[in-house]
């Protein structure tokens, strides 16, 4: 595939979310080949929509939205910074909600009296986030952050659970033919918590 068609089929796919906050899983998944396509022979993936600071800041933001747990990876290994930051390089409007936010933390950060988010320790970035998680917090001056928040935290669960590192997660058998598949309750729950979409009374 040339570079233009790639990049075509990314503009397309980060117009829909853009517009919408939808992604379906097949265009997700194409995103993840183009960026392991995109990946230096060094195995890294080099940012194109982000500097340095601000795509170290979301590879910590989607580890603190996904981390490792009880072994498992999270959204690090799986790549979810990189598939956010092919999107936002093919489209201005998710890439001014991301520096806008990177901002924002940075700022609120140095209210804490550190030089910016990732200055922070992680009890204190947690905490940051906690305060942003949820629109039930939602004050004049929180309301950018937890703006911000809304569209990571979502970007996030949806470039892990299309990576291959998500679809095992899981157990996603859709190529597999199966007398009865038995539905994995805990890793769905799991994933509506990560996104919120599990609290809709309360968020």
């Amino acid at each position: 595939m040339s570079e233009i068609t790639r990049r075509d089929a990314l503009q397309r796919i980060a117009l829909t979310i853009a517009a919408t906050g939808i992604v379906d899983r097949l265009s997700a998944q194409e995103v993840h080949h183009y960026a392991s396509q995109s990946a230096s022979s060094a195995g890294f993936h080099a940012p194109t929509a982000f500097n340095d600071h601000e795509y170290r800041t979301l590879e910590r933001l989607t580890d603190l939205i996904i981390p490792v747990e009880n072994g498992a990876p999270g959204a690090l290994a799986a790549g979810a910074a990189a598939w956010i930051d092919m999107l936002a390089g093919v489209n201005d409007q998710l890439r001014k909600i991301y520096v806008d936010g990177f901002q924002w933390l940075d700022d609120a950060a140095r209210q804490r009296e550190a030089a910016d988010f990732l200055s922070l320790s992680p009890a204190q970035q947690t905490e940051m986030l906690d305060a942003i998680a949820y629109r039930r917090n939602e004050t004049p001056a929180l309301e950018p952050g937890i703006r911000f928040f809304t569209w990571v935290r979502r970007m996030t669960v949806d470039a892990f659970y299309t990576s291959e590192i998500g679809i095992r997660d899981i157990d996603y058998r859709g190529n597999t033919a199966l007398s009865a598949y038995p539905v994995p309750v805990e890793a769905i729950a799991f994933a509506l918590k990560k996104s919120g979409l599990g609290r809709r009374t309360g968020g």
